[in-house]
This record gives C-alpha cells, structure tokens and sequence, in this order.
C-alpha cells in the first residue's frame, strides 16, 4: 500500500470510530509498525487533519471533518452494486428508483477504467418470491422513521378484520416475501410487526412520539433476544411477544 492510500486509509479507519483507536489497532489493520503509525499521525496533523489523542492512549478525528470525494476501489464498487441490487429486487418503488439514480450518479463520475467493475458486477441478490403487493406509498413509512413521528394506520389481520392503530414507527424491513413495519402499538401497548400488505391506508400524524426511535428500537432488540431465549430452552413464549400484528 502506497503511503498516500495508507493516510487516507488511515482517516477513514478514524472515522468509523467514535472512541480513541489505539496505534496498535491501525498498525494490525495495515500490517505496519506503531513506529509508523506515530510518524503517520504526526504527518497528517501537520496538514491539518484534526487528530486528537496521544500515545499510548489512542486518537480520534474531530466531529465535522471530511475529505474531498474519494475514489472507490475495485471491492468497494462490488459491495455499492450488490447493495444497489438487492434493493431493487426487495425495495418498494421509491427505494428502486433511488437505487437506480445511485447507480446511474456513480457511472457518471468514476474513471473509464473501473466503469466495468461497477456496472458488470456479479454480485446478485436474487428473490425467488414474489413481494406481497403494497396498497400504500412505502415512502411515507420511510419519511415518519426520519421523522420520529406517529402513524395512523387503517389496517386489516389476516382474517380480514379491520382495527384504527396509532403506531410508533422503530423500522421497515425488507423481507423476501413480505415488508414488515416494526412499530410500537398504542392500542396493544407493546411491539407489534405490521405487514405492510395489510395496511389500507397510512397517514403521517404531526404528532412526535415520546422516546426516541433509538432507544425504542434497543428495547425491541431487547424483547426479541429474550424470546429467541424462550423458544430455545423450549418455554411457552411470551403472552405479550411480538408478533405479526392482530
């Protein structure tokens, strides 16, 4: 690895990381000395690149920086394309055609060169089932998630029976023969799954929810790690477990 692609290297291995990255660690990660790290860290600190920390103690990159666009590499581009490629086979509309605007936004500016790599990948994510057909726009889903708002959802179990919900969106889930809306139910008061199939309409309330979508979906996380611990040691589960919603 050349010394230029080394700092570079270097930066994004700080960037990833929110505590203090020991030299140790990114001598391992590039099968240099720590000698080399400390003289790398000295050298980008005098460019200009803010890099806090010490010897012995490890470093960090200050909140806000950024370096000009960088070129991808050869296995990069595979990963950008695989991505791109399960999401337009499990994605809702909006999702696809965002994926195909990536794709097309990337061609556009990387090297003649690597043109190939990115465009002839093969790398497929392929689906076998076809997605059960949505009769709402996934997209206000996706803008409530950001949003940290509520949803009202007129939705119907899989006997048919209608019921008026006030969820809290945690997350959409992309599943082979199914999309899943993970989401906390004022109605049930607990986790509930919604399959998105099922939702006749959908309308993004004004309304924030109370806790944030983080610690929300911690606490799901939570919920699902202990049911998973039921089902193993082969109790009965939960009377109030998560499940497709009824």
């Amino acid at each position: 690895m050349q010394k230029t692609e080394r700092l570079l290297n270097l930066v994004q291995i700080l960037r990833r990381h929110r505590r203090p990255v020991t030299a140790d660690t990114i001598a391992g990660e590039f099968g240099i000395s720590v000698r080399t790290v400390y003289r790398d860290i000295l050298q980008l600190q005098g460019t200009g690149v803010p890099i806090r920390g010490e010897a012995g103690i490890g470093y960090v990159l200050d909140p806000g920086f950024d370096l000009p666009p960088l070129m991808f590499g050869a296995d990069e581009l595979e990963a950008l394309m695989l991505g791109a490629n399960f999401v337009k086979e499990r994605g809702d509309p909006g999702l696809v055609r965002a994926a195909e605007d990536a794709i097309a936004k990337i061609l556009a500016v990387i090297p003649a060169p690597l043109k190939p790599v990115f465009a002839d990948a093969q790398l497929i994510a392929p689906s076998y089932r076809e997605a059960a057909e949505d009769r709402v726009d996934l997209g206000i889903l996706r803008r409530a998630l950001r949003n940290g708002r509520k949803l009202g959802l007129a939705y119907r179990d899989e006997k048919g029976a209608f019921t008026q919900r006030t969820v809290w969106p945690i997350a959409l889930g992309y599943l082979e023969a199914a999309r899943i809306l993970i989401a906390w139910c004022e109605l049930r008061q607990g986790f509930r799954h919604f399959r998105t199939d099922r939702i006749d309409r959908v309308d993004e309330l004004a309304e924030r929810y109370p806790t944030r979508r983080a610690v929300l979906l911690k606490s799901w996380n939570e919920h699902m790690e202990a049911e998973r611990s039921r089902r193993r040691d082969g109790c009965q589960p939960d009377a109030h477990r998560v499940a497709v919603a009824s």
